[in-house]
This record gives C-alpha cells, structure tokens and sequence, in this order.
C-alpha cells in the first residue's frame, strides 16, 4: 500500500509488513484504536497524536504505509473493519460476523458502546472483574448506549440488569442487541439518568463524561448498594482526579484506576 499525506486531528491507519513478534503490545502502549494482525502483515488505527514515523520506530521498521482510517459511532471509535474483538475475557462480535462460540453479537447501530472505544474495554474489563469476584448479583447501567455493558456483566455471571438512557433511539438499540443474544427477559431499559429509578445495585456502572459524572455524582451515589461497587468512566485522564474527589466527597472509597490511550475508568467501593 502507498504511503498518503498524514491527516492531522484525526485517527489514521497504518499497514505493516513483517512487524515484530511483540508489536501488539507495542501498539497497545502507543495506545492503537483497534489493531489487526493476520500473519506476516499488520494492520492498526493510531491517534492524530502519535505520527506515523514515531509508530515506525516504536515498531522498529524503516516506515509505515499510512491511510484514512474509517470511523464508528459518529467519529468516538475507529476500527478496521467489522468482526469479533476480546475485551475483558468477552468476545464481542456485529451481527453476522465471525466469531467464537457464545459471542455478545451487536447491531449495526449508532448507539454509542462497540468494545472498541477505550472508555468501554476499560469499563468491560473492571466489570469483569467485579462480577468475578461476586456473581449472580444485579448489575445497573447508567448511559447505556448499544446496552454493551448490561449485556456483558449479564454474560459474566450478573443476574439481572437495567440499562438507563435519557435517548430514546439507545434504548431501542439496546432492546434489539438484547433481543439478540436471547437476555430481553434479565433487561429492563428505563428513559432517564440515576433519578428515573429508585433502589441500589451492588454493581453501578456510568460509561459517560466527566462533567455529567461529577453533577450527578449526589444521586448516582444512592444507587450503589451497601457494600457495592461504582464504576465510572469516559474520563479524560486530565480529570481523573476531578471526578474521583467528587465521589470520595460522598463516601465512597478509591480502589483504584486504570488508564488507556488518554482515558481512565475509576473503580470505587462503597464505604457503608
């Protein structure tokens, strides 16, 4: 492939032949959009941030041939191309694509929530983790989206979810990802943020943005239950520290953080 002109403020491609065995994690730390390697070729998204020719040397080759990369969820993800990715032990696959036995399978939609974007495999993996360590709980969503991660902690072990959204147009994507793989009894989609329902969840989970997490940060406190877990994220890594205060502020305690491609997702534990 020809090399073009690098675009700048824009996520890019870039193809490889013959890259190194551990060019994966390379590309991981350099923090890739999505990567794809099919035997001696190689095949990533980078951010406007990291030139082509730092990518080329972090890989240790002479040059990468650099294209226009296609984007996802109306420019929020990028990807090569539709098919099955693991995030957080989870395959996750678009309708009709290849992939392993018992795949999450999701519609071609725009609703936000693919796996790719790295505030949603930051997400996936930490519930992954909370509903490993207690299964068979209820799980709460808070900006669902596709319905990605109620359907993921649903495929991880929780019992039941509610996936809330204050767009009409997610909710109906969610309900026909939920459709999809057979859970539309274990969700309920609800119109709204934190306050349209009432109760707690020993598992909370808000994918969204930094400002909205910090003023709802009073109300989504009371939907975590006595001895629950809240995760948060779409956090720039620049405001980490902004939207842990404003929840240590209401008694909940850090556990910890975790950081990808300029984005964090912040753990914490109810301290009641």
């Amino acid at each position: 492939m020809a090399a073009v002109a690098y675009a700048a403020a824009v996520p890019y491609r870039i193809d490889v032949d013959q890259p190194p065995g551990d060019a994966l994690d390379r590309l991981v730390d350099l923090g890739a959009l999505d990567v794809d390697q099919a035997g001696n070729r190689l095949a990533a998204i980078l951010p406007d941030g990291v030139p082509p020719d730092v990518a080329a040397r972090v890989l240790g080759v002479d040059r990468v041939a650099v294209s226009a990369a296609t984007s996802r969820d109306a420019g929020s993800v990028w990807r090569l191309g539709p098919r099955a990715v693991t995030v957080g032990g989870l395959s996750i696959a678009p309708e009709g694509a290849e992939a392993p036995a018992g795949a999450l399978r999701l519609l071609d939609a725009d609703a936000f929530g693919t796996g790719l974007h790295p505030t949603t495999a930051l997400t996936l993996a930490a519930l992954a983790d909370a509903v490993a360590m207690a299964p068979g709980g209820p799980m709460l969503d808070v900006g669902t989206g596709s319905g990605i991660l109620a359907l993921a902690a649903l495929r991880l072990g929780a019992s039941e979810a509610t996936g809330l959204d204050v767009d009409p147009a997610a909710l109906d994507v969610a309900a026909g990802n939920a459709r999809l793989n057979g859970v539309s009894d274990r969700l309920r989609l609800v119109h709204g943020g934190p306050d349209a329902v009432d109760g707690a969840w020993p598992l909370v989970a808000a994918n969204v943005l930094a400002a909205p997490l910090i003023e709802m940060a009073p109300v989504l406190v009371r939907r975590v239950a006595r001895r629950g877990r809240l995760v948060l994220s779409g956090i720039p890594h620049a405001l980490d520290g902004d939207v842990r205060r404003a929840y240590q502020h209401l008694g909940m305690h850090h556990r910890h953080t975790d950081r990808r491609a300029g984005w964090v997702a912040v753990v914490l534990d109810a301290s009641w």
